[in-house]
Order: C-alpha cells, then structure tokens, then sequence
C-alpha cells in the first residue's frame, strides 16, 4: 500500500473511529486501526465488537492495499505531523508502515491486516432513511435521560419505535423519563429495539451539518447502522423488553406552569450550588401565585433561595427534585418558554417545550422530611 493525503482530513477520521478502538481489548488486533486503500478512497475502521466506527477520505493512491496499525500511537503520530500532506506506504512481506509528512519521517510496526474484523455494510430487515437534523432532535432530545447503571442494561439506552408513519424514541432511568417523537409523510414500517446511548452519542457528535442530509438506518434483531456523508457506524442493540412507559405520563395535570426557560435553568443551576453536596442534590419548588420560589438548604453549608416570575393556573403546590433532573432537560428545550405540569407533592411532574406536544419529560419528585 502506498497513498499519500491531507493531513487534517486524516486526522479528523482518526479522531471519528480511535472512539471506538477497545481500551482494553479482548485480543491484541482491536487495539489496531484498519485503513484499506482502493480506487480513491482511502477507508479508516475501528472496532470494539460493540460498536464499529467507518470513515473514509480522499486520497491520491499509488498502491492499493490494507494495514493495520496500532490506534493509539498512529493518532498521535499523524495529529503532531507537520506538513499538510501525509505519505504512508507498507509492503505485504514487511511489518511495518513508513509515515511521512514534511521532514518528518516515522516507523510504526503494523499487525496483521487479515485478523482485523473488518466491518461489513449491515443487511437488515427494515431499512430508512431520516434527515439529520430530525435525528439528531430525537437523540438530543432523550439520550441524556439514559442510566449510567451497567447492572440494568435496558435503561442504558434509547428505545427506538417506529410505527407505520411515526418514530418514537424514548429513554429513562426509572426517575425520569424523556419521550420524543416525529411524524413522516409516508409509512417507515414497524420496528421496535433498544439502541446504547454510546453510539447515539457518536452520532450526535458526528452529525453537524448545515444542510440537513439524509441518514440511512438499517436494523436488524440485534444490530443498528448508521450510514451519512463519509462515515459509517454500527453498534449491538441491547436485548430485553423496554418498559411500558406510557403509562407513567399523567394523563392529565391540576396546575399549569409557564416560565421562562433561560431564567428558570439559570435560576436553579444557581440553587443546586448548596444542594450539590446533599446525597439527591435536592432543591424546592413552590409555585404560588405568579412566581417559583426555589430554595436549598444545607445544614453543613447554609441555604439558597430565589423567584422567579411565573404564570401558574391551578392549586399552588411545593414539589422537590433533584437539581440535575430539572437542568438535564431545560438544556434540551429549544423554546424560549416552557410549560410545567404539577399535580400532588409526590406525583411525577412534566416538563415541555412551549408549544410542542410531540416532546414530553416526566420527573418524579423526591420526598423531603420539611
């Protein structure tokens, strides 16, 4: 194999599949990256049998051929090279791959391209296509309620339900619960699986394009890819049965809140200063009136307290939660106003956008002895 290409393109692929190489791999050849060279296309993967990650540039190719190198040191090697263009070559009988950029001459020793699970396009049995930005929405707007809980590996990532026309895509972690959903024209089909929040947080961070383009998802029973641009992704479901979660949202609430989101986030991040050292983080809301009194109180610490303007319609009401709950989603709300509803003390709440029925938060509150 012989190329040479752009350096900062190298370099950003790179950073693209390095997420996936296995920090502590099962067998030496995942600690690699697999680049194969042909036409010209110069392709770059990474894989820890969890998830795949597949990037590919241009690339001026004198020799096609395939490597594998060691991930960790490769990175680093071309991230400082200093030229803007990077020859690398390897021959078959030879174990090692000739870097070069500049003057700036380097060796590394390869592996053995042949043992690399190398990643294949997946065959599924449904197969859609979404725009990014409608995707990204959807992640953005649930992944963050996932449980970091390896114990209970459902609640570690999104469900992901699509139903004729319509993709629902739902996370929660027991104490909160983040639902979002999205209507197409025309019919996507019927699926229903559980997707890890790692590779939703790949994608996240690898969908940031202006002009909304098209993802191409592909799912089978127990794996999901993710194809767009120049990258390729694909990651192992989580089997079990996702909870029934709807019968968690109230169907209906006592009292209706409309604040300002800005104000209501900053408010409670200052709050939470004092509740962050108690064991739920655990602020106090009481809405009465027209306006939130938020307070904390830490006996080893000292307390907080602040208003906030508010219109409320129903019964006033005092509620605690912990702090991150509330600041979790309010990051996530797009509108400049948001809607709270309350029922009793100790009854979950909701949280929304202002005027978007297809995104809902359901927080359970936390039982305080005053």
């Amino acid at each position: 194999m012989k190329i040479t290409c752009n350096k900062n393109e190298l370099t950003n692929a790179l950073q693209i599949v390095a997420r996936a190489v296995a920090s502590k791999p099962q067998t030496p050849i995942l600690s690699g990256i697999y680049l194969r060279a042909e036409g010209t296309t110069l392709e770059l993967q990474a894989t820890n049998y969890e998830i795949g990650l597949v990037a590919r540039i241009e690339a001026e190719i004198e020799e096609a051929g395939e490597l594998t190198v060691g991930g960790r040191y490769f990175q680093e090697v071309v991230r400082k090279l200093p030229g803007e263009n990077v020859k690398l070559a390897c021959t078959a009988d030879e174990k090692i791959v000739h870097i070069e950029s500049a003057m700036a001459k380097f060796t590394l020793l390869s592996m053995n391209a042949a043992e690399f699970p190398t990643i294949q396009p997946l065959k599924g049995n449904l197969d859609f296509a979404i725009k990014d930005n409608i995707l990204r929405d959807l992640i953005k707007k649930t992944v963050f309620a996932c449980s970091n809980d390896e114990a209970r590996p459902v609640f570690t990532g999104c469900s992901l339900e699509v139903t004729e026309n319509k993709v629902t895509m739902a996370a929660t972690n027991t104490h909160r619960l983040s639902v979002k959903s999205e209507t197409f024209d025309q019919s996507i089909g019927n699926i229903k699986v559980i997707i890890p929040s790692r590779i939703l947080q790949e994608l996240l961070h690898n969908m940031s394009s202006d002009i909304p383009t098209d993802v191409k998802i592909s799912c089978s029973y127990n794996q999901i890819s993710f194809s767009f641009d120049n990258l390729y992704m694909t990651s192992r479901l989580i089997e079990g049965q996702f909870p029934n979660y709807r019968g968690v949202i109230p169907p209906e609430f006592a009292t209706h809140v409309k604040t300002d989101t800005a104000s209501f986030a900053a408010a409670v991040d200052r709050i939470s200063l004092i509740a962050r050292a108690g064991v739920y983080n655990t602020i106090k809301l009481e809405f009465a009136g027209d306006q939130i009194h938020i307070t904390s109180n830490n006996p080893e610490i000292g307390n907080a307290e602040e208003y906030i303007p508010a219109e409320i319609d129903g019964p006033d009401i005092a509620i605690a939660f912990n702090a991150q709950y509330i600041i979790d989603v309010l990051k996530n709300i797009d509108s400049k106003t948001c809607r709270i509803g309350l029922n009793q003390p100790l009854s979950p709440a909701s949280i929304q956008e202002e005027d978007d029925d297809s995104f809902v938060y359901i927080v359970t509150p936390v039982r305080t002895n005053h």
